[in-house]
């Protein structure tokens, strides 16, 4: 491992700082892919129901490509530190494109949701080896740099992937949405083939073996359980018979995981992993990050359009603020870390949000729309001081042969928290919504009725404040309990290798 690092190092000066600006740029393409993703097809999706039909279902159309995406990054983090990232991102961008092509062939909602599945397996090498290649490019002093332009890519695509799904969606035809990605991504992998130079691995004496089997078990298991917590509570009861042998399964596919990766020569998933202090933190701070997510990308728009009375552009922007100041923040992070290290920068950030998701059950009734969007503007700032941190520090504790591994680990336990808190908080606001509306808690089904323009009847629009707030609250401890996992198992340092 030693002797790969000076290799990479030696990266930028053999193919000329030029064409690092080239792989740059393929990999900002790259990302772009995935994050306009769920954007872009979401303002789509009426069009879409209204050609292929297949409403009760269409939530799939998110679900499945999430699922995949998920319980992928661990695979290909793995098959990156084995074959290099070079090729499994090629394989990724090309089966993401395929997966496109298909969507905008699909002839009926199972087809198109198939083939969303199949986007979401590239879409899971997209994600974790971009990431990965970032830090592999760039010195330690230098990874602020390339981080904040991918963070730049995420924010850029929050504001442009509605607007510009709903143009396709108005003015062309829905297939659009997907057929777009073909020339992006083509530009993506012509730039990657043609400029990405990975330093040439030494040759063992043994051929590299992948644990197909560890690889099939934490996809099935990854797959079942998510699946249960997506689907949970939306196309059936959380205490009925489907969640129940869903969660059953999937208990007993960890223990089929587990028994597999301990017996395996090289596992998917280590153990190292887990029991390196820093990178069991890390994991876990990422995870309650994802979990905390949820609260404004999901209810907050309700809440503008329910409580505040805002248009739907309107309550967009409420949101898409933080969008703007989480990459200044995060570019602006290294000039604090540098003084006062990873963790506790991430503290102060964490720490930050925290008090930010407290203080918005605070605001007053009905109140203005400055108000959230104040609050949303500052945890931008407070969530890159927060995330930027934990990911350069975690990667540069680690040599080039364990990055993806640990990249990827980083990323999945943030995706899961996603989806964990999807159904946690989903649960959380219905509850709130039955207590106070006598049992009508489905919060879909009232965002519907105020969606005809209509003036919500007062005991409505004060139900949907009081479950947001109930929301914001629960985002508020997963911050806190980000913090208290810094504050107890983080090192105070982090362990930086010499060779990065």
């Amino acid at each position: 491992m030693g002797s790969t690092r000076p290799a990479i190092r030696d990266t930028a000066r053999r193919t000329g700082t030029d064409k690092r600006g080239a792989v740059v740029a393929a990999l900002m393409l790259a990302m772009a892919l995935a994050a306009l993703d769920a954007t872009i097809v979401s303002t789509a999706v009426p069009q879409i129901v209204g050609d292929l039909g297949g409403f009760s279902v269409f939530s799939w159309l998110f679900s499945g490509y999430l699922l995949a995406v998920t319980v992928t990054l661990p695979v290909y983090g793995k098959l990156s530190d084995t074959f290099g990232r070079k090729p499994v991102l090629v394989a990724g961008a090309a089966l993401f494109l395929l997966g496109s092509l298909l969507c905008a062939a699909a002839w009926n909602m199972a087809a198109l949701i198939a083939f969303r599945i199949v986007q979401g397996l590239g879409g899971g090498a997209l994600q974790g080896t971009v990431q990965t290649l970032a830090a592999d490019l760039y010195p330690l002093e230098e990874r602020p740099r390339i981080q904040s332009k991918l963070s730049t890519v995420w924010a850029v695509s929050a504001v442009a992937g509605p607007g510009v799904g709903g143009v396709l969606a108005a003015y062309a035809d829905w297939r659009w949405i997907f057929l777009i990605n073909l020339p992006i991504g083509a530009v993506a992998l012509w730039l990657i083939v043609r400029h990405l130079h990975e330093p040439e691995r030494e040759v063992t004496g043994t051929r590299a073996r992948v644990d197909w089997a560890g690889a099939l078990a934490v996809f099935a298991c990854g797959g079942v359980l998510l699946t249960a917590l997506v689907q949970g509570g939306v196309a059936w009861p959380w205490l009925s018979g489907p969640s129940i042998a869903l969660f059953g399964t999937g208990l007993a596919l960890v223990v089929v995981v587990v028994v597999v990766e301990r017996r395996a020569a090289d596992p998917i998933i280590p153990g190292w992993v887990w029991r390196r202090r820093t990178i069991a933190a890390v994991n876990l701070a990422l995870g309650a990050l994802g979990l905390l997510m949820v609260a404004p990308t999901v209810f907050l728009p309700t809440y503008a359009q329910s409580v505040l009375g805002l248009a739907p552009v309107a309550a967009g922007f409420v949101l898409s603020v933080w969008t703007l100041s989480w990459p200044v923040s995060a570019a602006f992070s290294q000039h604090v870390y540098r003084r006062i290290g990873f963790r506790n920068t991430a503290m102060l950030g964490i720490g930050t949000a925290s008090l930010i998701l407290l203080a918005f059950p605070f605001l007053p009734y009905p109140g203005q729309a400055w108000q959230p969007t104040l609050l949303m503007l500052l945890l931008g700032a407070a969530l890159g001081l927060f995330q930027l941190p934990l990911i350069v520090g975690v990667q540069s504790t680690v040599g080039w042969s364990e990055r993806g591994t640990t990249t990827a680990s980083v990323l999945f336990c943030r995706q899961t928290g996603q989806t964990m808190g999807a159904a946690l908080f989903g649960a959380v606001a219905n509850g709130v919504l039955a207590s106070r509306l006598g049992g009508a808690g489905d919060l879909d089904s009232v965002t519907r009725a105020l969606d005809s323009g209509a003036t919500a009847p007062e005991a409505t629009r004060r139900a949907i404040a009081d479950a947001v707030h109930a929301v914001y609250l629960g985002a508020a401890a997963a911050a806190a309990l980000a913090f208290l996992v810094l504050l107890l198992l983080a090192p105070r340092r982090f362990p930086v290798l010499e060779e990065n």
